[in-house]
């Protein structure tokens, strides 16, 4: 059992006018059913490798997929895969993801039962990603949809015209369909940062899964349902069309979200994306497909659109940095939420990986209870730099995590490293992955062919980044046994210790 400083998290125990919006850290219901539940699954997949355990000592094990763009889209599709191939993934109780990680993950959560039927959903992602096929039409209508959205802001447009083209389909179920899949998937959690807390590390953490949606380390959530919905002091005043898991793609991967990180390091990555942005909208194609479309908006709408998109480099950047405008309105009378949520009558939210590449705070959440973090990192530069930076994050806010004893040589990382110097944290799998052993002293030639700002990878690119991917839990799938072994025998002493 992990500890927690009652002083960091307090539980917040004021009302308030309505059970639309909730105040405070137990998880919603269904998610502690899905837990429950699956915890059954988790136990036989265990005894299949010979670890034994009670249901109550069963570890719940978290898998991060950090951002990257495509190469983390594809890279946590290779490591799923794989998981699933060495009879690993069933152990896995949740599943966070980050930036192009969600992006994956939406595609794999079409399927209910998907972790039961990986190696077809995998082709299936496969076909998508390696089709030459852009449907304009298709396109630009659902732009044309999105426009007429009382809440619409440049995060649809971003959704439409970019991730879409990335990801090579427009997703527009809801998030809320992936619910009752007890049991036979990882509790799926997306994440993003709240783009005006984002330096107040414990208001940042915004959480997205299929029942509800809010702060991690704080404690106001709403149901997932009414993500864009107007709430005021606790009770929804204005309800809002459920959003698609195309915008939920967009916004987890809105990484042009900030003008001030635009300035400081993806510039150049801007740059690229304007080209492609470009050729997708100025061709010609772009406006005849949106003035085809059933009632195609009129030509005001169509002079917005083009106005927004048809900008050079630096107007881009400036625009671009207005991304996230409108998704949730709280207006909350309580003292425990962070000023900053009280005083504006609009949330903005933007990519998680703009403050920390890996959505670490989503499970540890206390009430969790996750004992291992596997954490998956497709992260460009430095391969250390996540786990590091959420050591400094959690020894600011008090919360419980290892020491993190960084390798001399960081340009040159291994395919495994373990972080558990603190009985009271859970334990922390950090896997680079382009590393000395998948790439064989071609560390950076890897790097250097995988850019995040390259909008499409050919097959060959995805075929042989999926094979990388797959070696990590190939190669480390012993020490990935052992090391939950160890986690158990840990909870077993804290269920025997005396009080």
């Amino acid at each position: 059992m992990l500890h927690w400083p009652s002083t960091v998290l307090p539980v917040i125990v004021y009302c308030v006018c309505s059970s639309e919006v909730r105040i405070g850290h137990s998880l919603n219901e269904d998610e502690s059913q899905h837990v429950a539940k699956r915890r059954a699954t988790v136990l036989q997949c265990l005894q299949h490798h010979n670890i034994s355990c009670s249901v109550d000592e069963v570890p719940n094990i978290a898998v991060l997929g950090s951002g990257g763009g495509e190469r983390a889209m594809i890279g946590l599709l290779g490591s799923l895969s794989q998981l699933s191939e060495e009879k690993l993934l069933d152990c896995i109780m949740y599943l966070s993801g980050v930036s192009g990680s969600t992006w994956c993950m939406a595609s794999a959560y079409q399927e209910p039962d998907w972790s039961k039927q990986m190696e077809t959903v995998k082709q299936n992602i496969i076909q998508k990603l390696t089709s030459d096929q852009v449907n304009y039409h298709k396109t630009c209508c659902k732009l044309r949809k999105m426009c007429e959205k009382d809440n619409f802001s440049i995060t649809d447009i971003w959704a439409v015209l970019i991730v879409s083209s990335v990801v090579k389909e427009i997703d527009e179920q809801v998030l809320t369909e992936q619910r009752g899949q007890h049991t036979k998937n990882p509790y799926p959690i997306y994440t993003v940062i709240d783009k005006k807390s984002k330096y107040d590390t414990l208001y940042s953490w915004f959480e997205i899964t299929p029942h509800e949606c809010g702060y991690s380390l704080t404690g106001a959530f709403v149901d997932s349902k009414c993500l864009g919905s107007r709430f005021e002091k606790g009770a929804k005043t204005e309800e809002q069309p459920e959003l698609d898991m195309l915008y939920i793609q967009g916004l987890c991967g809105s990484a042009l979200a900030d003008g001030e990180e635009i300035k400081k390091t993806i510039f150049k990555g801007l740059l690229k994306l304007s080209t492609g942005l470009k050729n997708l909208v100025l061709k010609g194609k772009f406006y005849s497909a949106l003035a085809s479309c059933p009632n195609p908006p009129n030509s005001s709408i169509l002079k917005k659109t083009k106005q927004k998109t048809n900008t050079n480099c630096k107007g881009q950047s400036v625009y671009f940095s207005k991304y996230i405008s409108y998704i949730l309105y709280l207006s909350l009378t309580v003292d425990e939420v962070h000023p900053s949520i009280l005083e504006s009558k609009t949330r903005q939210y933007e990519d998680t990986g703009l403050l920390l590449n890996s959505p670490y705070f989503s499970v540890l959440r206390k009430e969790r209870n996750v004992d291992l973090i596997i954490s998956l990192d497709f992260s460009d530069g430095d391969p250390f730099e996540t786990v590091d930076k959420a050591a400094q994050m959690c020894k600011d806010l008090q919360i419980p995590f290892p020491t993190v004893e960084l390798p001399e040589n960081e340009e040159e990382p291994k395919d495994f490293y373990v972080f558990k110097n603190n009985p009271n944290a859970p334990v922390v799998i950090h896997m680079p992955l382009f590393n000395t052993v998948n790439c064989k002293g071609e560390v950076k030639m890897w790097k250097d062919i995988y850019h995040t700002f390259q909008l499409s990878y050919n097959d060959k690119m995805i075929n042989d980044l999926l094979e990388k991917a797959g070696l990590n839990i190939t190669n480390t799938k012993e020490k990935l046994l052992k090391e939950i072994e160890k986690v158990i025998k840990r909870k077993k002493h804290w269920t025997t210790k005396p009080n």
